[in-house]
């Protein structure tokens, strides 16, 4: 099993940034993708990015592609997810989860891909 707590959430105004922090430990050598979720109120659960820890092949939503930046500091077992040009359309509760297997089929933001998961933490962006 594998423990993730997320970091680094807050209010910002739009336009601004904030970076994401997930540290993994347990088991970690058996994670193989870790993935960033995020939920809105009155939303579903929607994959925001991820990384393949193997040869770390980066992936992004359409909605955050070119905004959003996935990165892992292998050494601090941590996985960053930095976000830029904050809409508040972003306003949500944010995941990471990690995958003992790489997703099937490249769906790495399927969430029944995933083992492991963190408690969230709040981003909220005001206009």
């Amino acid at each position: 099993q594998v423990q993730l707590v997320e970091s680094g959430g807050g209010s910002v105004q739009a336009g601004e940034s904030l970076r994401l922090s997930c540290a993994v430990s347990g088991n970690i050598y058996r994670t193989k993708c870790i993935g960033w979720f995020r939920r809105a109120p009155g939303k579903g659960r929607e994959g925001v990015a991820a990384i393949y820890r193997g040869d770390g092949s980066t992936y992004y939503a359409d909605s955050v592609k070119g905004r959003f930046a996935i990165s892992q500091d292998n050494a601090k077992n941590t996985v960053y997810l930095q976000l830029n040009s904050l809409k508040p359309e972003d306003t949500a509760m944010y995941y990471c989860a990690a995958a003992v297997a790489e997703p099937y089929g490249g769906k790495w933001y399927a969430s029944y891909e995933y083992n492991d998961w963190g408690q969230g933490t709040q981003v909220t962006v005001s206009s």
